[in-house]
């Protein structure tokens, strides 16, 4: 029932794409003619002509991200359009709305499918004049082709910038680990080269000792890309646009009609009070930071020097440094020691399998219970040069049954940029790393678990934006739990296992400086939001970012830096107007986390339910209905404040 991951040939796009699908409009056309239109006869079937796409597609799109080449980028592009153009004309058919607005569903999950798709065909302009139509086809196009263009322009000025360090005392206190990655030669001498891709440029930026050559690698950071700008402008033009038509002042009440925050207000209001909170908190971590930073003669903390005394503090005030972890996580060990963790929890098993894959390092695991297998995982976790930068999840097939009742599996792809492995040095991790892991664990177990048998609801399908971040960060808080942490933290080397003092060590580490991270994803996100509540082009972007900075953003950056070139979350990825669903969502994920871990002790009750209601059930209610039905109750505001130890910050 797996569909075996195969290399698409990238010379039968699109036209092998396209005839796919005139097969499923042809397909849809036949579901329209029937007289009985019930749900399993024309929604079933609906459905699966999306699953087949997927199928189709997400490969070479996957592709695309983890092995980009000219071959992909010409493959990609020219589906675009194709898809965009498919997609737009499905969400426009009026035939189509009418058939879902003469069916109710059977149970709650296939009444959740016809509520969503008939919002969907809403705000989409199903009832629309065809003029309007047509022009939402065009942005809906042009919008998808500039996120691309703007990934790609990020990826090719990462790859394209390099620096070359030749002097010792330059990379003196820089991890060993780090420094054999770098190591190269240049004229028959020793150098060192970093770069932009996130595990290079982070261990100068945390351990580089010179100064200015930090500030050289951080501009060089910040200022990718500079292509993005007109990209930007544009995109937020089509965005306001499109939300005008659809009858929406602005673009954020657009975004939040498929949300779970109510308005505008709530998010901005949200947000603020959340600042509030860390605000005082922030203040005394930066005066710590910048008297740290007067020892060594600098009177002035900038944004370049941040990574590098925060390491310095922790290593003063914890006698800790995230270099002394990476020994103890060998990055195969960490990953079968979550598998392990994954597979106490909620009563599974990981089988490993040998199936086609796209890079020799990328494992593959079949997830069985009661020794039934019900869905499939691969993990792509190192960097490399072709690689997109980031971590994530991406959903491949999806758990659902067909109109004849057969059940299908579903499948999913994790995908980390963490230190490579090479025939010298194993893959170490930092913690932050396991942190990540975890994290995206979270989000594949959310789509793999589910047993819904609606597509359109099935696993991550249909979640709303502002709550599909709950299960990820659920389970990375468990990252700093010594019963966690002692199943797979030992020595690379000699196989000892990570002293209980050093593991307090992370546990005391979670929320060093944790006021200034709030206060960091706070600035991004009201960026974000504030952005889509208006129409703002050029120079009025970074004079938005810059209001934003001066009450958030406690040291400032420089005035060359231009973070939006680089925000693919909001113009390359699925966050607009909704980065804020990071904090949202954790105010679940902190709530869930002490209902399920009290003490140091995992309650079994409540994680069983927390398997059934909100993995195991996916979108079939809405997550705040889900979660009310899992507890008992709607999850206490407090519990976000109580996971940073906020609680007394006003």
């Amino acid at each position: 029932m797996f569909v075996p991951f195969t290399s698409p040939d990238f010379d039968k796009f699109p036209d092998a794409l396209k005839a796919l699908l005139e097969e499923n409009e042809s397909s849809i056309k036949s579901l329209l003619q029937e007289k009985k239109r019930d749900y399993r006869s024309f929604v079933r079937p609906y459905m699966e002509t999306f699953e087949k796409v997927d199928l189709f597609f997400t490969p070479l799109a996957h592709l695309n991200s983890v092995e980009n080449s000219k071959r992909t980028q010409q493959a990609y592009e020219a589906s675009l359009p194709l898809l965009s153009h498919y997609h737009t004309k499905l969400s426009q058919n009026r035939e189509l709305f009418e058939a879902f607005s003469q069916i109710t569903g059977e149970d709650r999950a296939q009444q959740e499918v016809v509520r969503q798709e008939l919002r969907d065909f809403r705000l989409s302009g199903v009832d629309l004049p065809e003029k309007k139509k047509k022009r939402l086809e065009t942005i809906d196009l042009r919008l998808s082709e500039l996120n691309n263009h703007f990934s790609q322009n990020l990826l090719d000025a990462t790859n394209a910038y390099e620096l070359i360090i030749e002097d010792p005392k330059d990379v003196e206190g820089v991890p060993e680990s780090d420094l054999e990655l770098a190591k190269t030669e240049k004229e028959g001498k020793t150098v060192w080269k970093f770069t932009l891709q996130i595990p290079s440029y982070m261990a100068y930026m945390t351990y580089g000792p010179n100064r200015s050559l930090r500030e050289e690698l951080y501009r060089a950071y910040v200022t990718r890309a500079p292509k993005n700008q007109a990209i930007i402008d544009e995109i937020l033009r089509l965005r306001d646009e499109k939300a005008k038509i659809l009858g929406f002042d602005h673009f954020s009440e657009l975004s939040l009609a498929t949300k779970m925050a109510p308005k505008d207000e709530a998010v901005i209001g949200f947000l603020n009070e959340l600042a509030d909170a860390a605000l005082p908190h922030a203040e005394k971590e930066v005066e710590k930071l910048q008297a740290l930073a007067k020892e060594d003669g600098i009177e002035e903390l900038e944004s370049y020097d941040v990574a590098y005394y925060s390491e310095k503090l922790k290593k003063r005030d914890l006698d800790f440094d995230d270099e002394m972890t990476r020994p103890y996580f060998e990055q195969g060990r960490v990953l079968q020691g979550l598998l392990d963790f994954v597979s106490e929890l909620f009563g599974i098993s990981f089988e490993p399998v040998d199936v086609p894959v796209w890079n020799e390092k990328v494992k593959v695991f079949d997830l069985q219970e009661r020794g039934e297998t019900f869905a499939r995982i691969y993990f792509d976790l190192e960097a490399r040069k072709n690689k997109r930068g980031g971590a994530w999840m991406n959903d491949w097939q999806t758990h659902h049954e067909d109109e004849k009742g057969a059940e299908h599996p579903a499948s999913a792809f994790v995908v980390c940029n963490f230190q490579p492995s090479t025939q010298a040095t194993p893959s170490l991790l930092r913690h932050d790393d396991v942190v990540t892991l975890f994290h995206e664990m979270g989000h594949a177990i959310h789509h793999l678990f589910s047993k819904v048998k609606e597509r359109f609801v099935s696993g991550i399908h249909g979640v709303e934006w502002d709550a599909v971040e709950f299960p990820s960060q659920f389970l990375e808080n468990f990252a700093y739990e010594r019963s966690v942490l002692e199943r797979f933290a030992r020595h690379h080397e000699t196989g000892r296992p990570m002293p209980e003092t050093l593991m307090r060590k992370i546990k005391q580490s979670k929320n060093f400086l944790a006021a200034m991270g709030i206060l960091r994803q706070i600035e991004f996100a009201l960026f974000d939001f504030m952005l889509h509540q208006k129409l703002y082009q050029g120079d009025e972007i970074q004079a938005l970012l810059d209001t934003l900075r001066a009450r958030l953003a406690l040291i400032k950056p420089p005035s060359y830096n231009r973070f939006q070139w680089g925000f693919a979350h909001i113009f390359a990825g699925g966050y607009a107007a909704g980065y804020y669903s990071y904090k949202w969502a954790e105010v679940l994920s902190a709530d869930a986390f002490f209902a399920c871990f009290d003490s140091g002790r995992i309650r079994t009750d409540r994680m069983d339910g927390y398997k059934h209601y909100i993995l195991e059930r996916g979108a079939s209610e809405p997550m705040q209905e889900l979660y009310r039905e899992w507890l008992g109750r709607g999850p206490d505001p407090k519990a976000l404040m109580k996971l940073y130890d906020l609680v007394d910050a006003r």
